[in-house]
């Protein structure tokens, strides 16, 4: 029998570290770990910052070391926080690193939306227009 979408979601819940918006903040202060935002470009605009952006779409390219498209600061020996919107995109995208050899993974619980709600900061380059 097919996989839905949810199926595809529970499954790469399962044994995923989340982490809170403000643990997520500590660690990245303390250079800890590289911030993955892999929502689509045009999502972009509201951004935390020093995020790594790439789409989910085009993931596994760019985290595989072996690809001409790798972004070099996604090292599988690193820590990596995925966060998208709500955090459905990025458990998916966790998952995926996963397989691609990445050990130490979370999934910023609730995205940027609860980032935002925890009065963290965002870099917002609407602002000024």
């Amino acid at each position: 029998m097919a996989k839905t979408a949810v199926d595809l979601v529970t499954e790469a819940r399962v044994g995923l570290e989340n982490i809170s918006p403000s643990d997520t903040q500590a660690e990245l202060a303390a250079g800890k770990a590289v911030l993955l935002d892999i929502r689509e470009p045009v999502e972009w605009s509201e951004h935390i910052g020093g995020a790594v952006q790439v789409p989910r779409g085009l993931l596994e390219f760019a985290a595989d070391p072996t690809s001409p498209r790798h972004k070099v600061e996604l090292d599988p020996a690193r820590r990596v926080i995925v966060y998208c919107r709500s955090g459905v995109r990025a458990a998916l995208a966790a998952s995926t690193l996963k397989t691609l050899g990445y050990a130490d993974v979370a999934n910023l619980e609730g995205g940027i939306t609860a980032w935002k709600q925890a009065g963290l900061p965002i870099l917002d380059h609407h602002e000024g227009l």
